[in-house]
């Protein structure tokens, strides 16, 4: 998924490899394999990559070891993956205890409806993995049109919906007229 992630900003800055080889001091032809996904960038390569790019290097870091699914390439999975955002918090309560059981979590944030209930209660906190992967019916952590949402990730028909678990509330069925950004995977809740 790295690989992928690096040709798509690449090509959206409108960079060839040559000239991405050239200000990254690294062979075309590895920058080729990279991009093509059969190896892996270096820590220092991939830092370099990212600051010839102009983008922050953590972001990319989250989908290191990440494979793209035929069905996630299908949906189009990388090109709601955020490699130039970062999420802004503007109420830190505290910290909390990472769960041994959920490494690879980010970030957790406070539950504050009941969209999700039964499985994720209000007031409990859901553990996140930035830019992971989801599967079909996976709960993620979503920004859609300016709001930050927890729903359940739904492939129905070729379409994506953002389905909550109580029925009181509505579907969001994403298009492309919506501002719309994978933020992370839902571990666990707590």
């Amino acid at each position: 998924m790295i690989g992928d992630m690096i040709a798509k900003v690449r090509k959206e800055k409108g960079m060839t490899k040559t000239e991405l080889a050239k200000l990254t001091d690294i062979n075309i032809g590895h920058l080729t394999h990279i991009e093509k996904g059969e190896r892996n960038p270096s820590h220092k390569a991939l830092k370099n990559i990212c600051r010839a790019l102009d983008i922050p290097y953590q972001q990319l870091m989250y989908t290191y070891d990440k494979q793209v699914s035929e069905e996630q390439e299908n949906y189009g999975f990388i090109n709601h993956i955020s490699h130039n955002k970062i999420l802004a918090v503007n109420n830190l309560q505290d910290f909390i205890d990472c769960p041994s059981d959920m490494p690879g979590a980010s970030l957790a944030v406070k539950i504050n409806d009941d969209s999700m209930e039964p499985k994720l209660k209000k007031g409990t906190f859901a553990f996140i993995e930035f830019n992971s992967l989801l599967e079909n019916k996976e709960i993620g952590l979503f920004f859609i049109n300016g709001k930050i949402l927890i729903r359940r990730f739904v492939i129905r028909r070729g379409k994506v919906i953002l389905k909550p678990d109580n029925k009181a509330f509505e579907e969001i069925e994403i298009n492309d007229s919506n501002n719309f950004f994978i933020i992370g995977k839902v571990l666990n809740c707590k």
